[in-house]
């Protein structure tokens, strides 16, 4: 079983970037597909990203291709979300989520059997 700790979330002003990163610990991080979601205040969870589990595949929500980059480092156990030009509108607690399987990703909450606690950006106007 995989456990998942997100960090590097914070206030910002728009425009700004950060990136948010998932510590995974456990063992055969490479078999588990990743994804970031978010959830703001009144809201339902939604999906942002995703990458398979050797990093070959990946995907974006509409609102935030061409400014957010999800990557990983296998051999450090760690997912990343480079977020760039952020907006108001990215304000949320961001979780990094996890699936045991090769080679797929995956856009629903509930296809993910993993989740960390969560990490909240802000975006000032």
């Amino acid at each position: 079983q995989v456990q998942l700790v997100e960090s590097g979330g914070g206030l910002v002003q728009t425009g700004a970037s950060l990136m948010l990163s998932c510590a995974a610990s456990g063992r055969a991080f490479n078999t588990y597909a990743m994804g970031w979601f978010r959830q703001a205040p009144g809201k339902e969870r939604e999906f942002v990203a995703a990458i398979s589990s050797a990093g070959l595949i990946t995907d974006y929500a509409e609102f935030v291709k061409g400014r957010f980059t999800v990557s990983r480092d296998n051999a450090k156990n760690t997912l990343y979300l480079q977020m760039n030009s952020l907006k108001p509108e990215d304000t949320a607690v961001y979780y990094c989520a996890a699936r045991q399987v090769y080679g797929s990703i995956y856009y629903q909450y509930f296809e993910y059997a993993h989740w960390g606690q969560g990490t909240q950006v802000t975006v000032s106007s």
